[in-house]
């Protein structure tokens, strides 16, 4: 079994889901007691939100490299960063460890892919529905996105840092998410990409009127599948 790093703490609520999903993927594959064999780096979520609200990414790319390097020298064979927004700053963390980095966008383009779509609508922080680092990785694999309008996008990005990344889930916030999806729905999105590992704590497939495509699920299986299969 290979060990995963796990890089968190972005916010610690996502990466409690992450330790559960690549533990209960693990017992699920081998059975028994088994459970995966991993180390994780958990950053203060406070110091990146500054850099990330200042535009700073250079600066963030630089700490998580730092930890990714830890995260090789306490024995991790492979870097799984726990947060969609902060895959902004990958190429930092490729460029200083020599363990592969599992790319979120990768796994979950592949998997939209794989349900035979090509059209799907986009959720996560203002960072990662406006800017074009997720959007353009998932146009190489074939996959094209559509985001809210902006007010839309204002309401998503609010309910993640002002109740979910503080454990708060409300029951009007995710009946307002299903109507942001059912807007999408009418301009053509053929499933929603939950882009942001905290929406996962407020949207199931149950909540929503388009498939789901939870990308902290796919990417902590895609841990497991590397642990155990290479």
């Amino acid at each position: 079994m290979r060990t995963i790093g796990l890089l968190g703490g972005m916010s610690w609520e996502s990466s409690a889901l992450y330790y559960r999903l690549v533990n209960e993927g693990v017992r699920e594959r081998l059975g028994g007691l088994h459970s995966a064999r991993c180390v994780l780096a958990s950053l203060d979520f406070a110091v990146i939100e500054g850099l990330q609200a200042s535009g700073d990414w250079d600066r963030a790319g630089e700490l998580l490299a730092t930890e990714a390097r830890g995260l090789a020298s306490a024995g991790a064979d492979c870097i799984v960063l726990c947060t969609n927004t902060m895959h902004k700053v990958a190429r930092h963390i490729e460029d200083a460890v020599d363990i592969p980095l599992l790319h979120l966008v990768d796994v979950t383009g592949d998997a939209v892919r794989a349900a035979g779509l090509d059209h799907v609508a986009l959720l996560g922080t203002r960072f990662t529905m406006e800017e074009p680092f997720y959007r353009e990785r998932m146009e190489l694999r074939g996959v094209t996105t559509v985001v809210p309008d902006e007010a839309g996008r204002d309401l998503v990005h609010r309910v993640i840092y002002d109740e979910l990344i503080l454990g708060r889930v409300l029951e009007d916030s995710r009946r307002a998410f299903r109507t942001v999806i059912e807007r999408l729905a009418s301009r053509g999105a053929q499933g929603v990409v939950l882009g942001c590992t905290e929406i996962e704590m407020l949207v199931s497939p149950e909540d929503s009127p388009l498939p789901v495509f939870a990308s902290t699920r796919l990417h902590a299986a895609s841990a497991v599948a590397y642990s155990l299969d290479g």
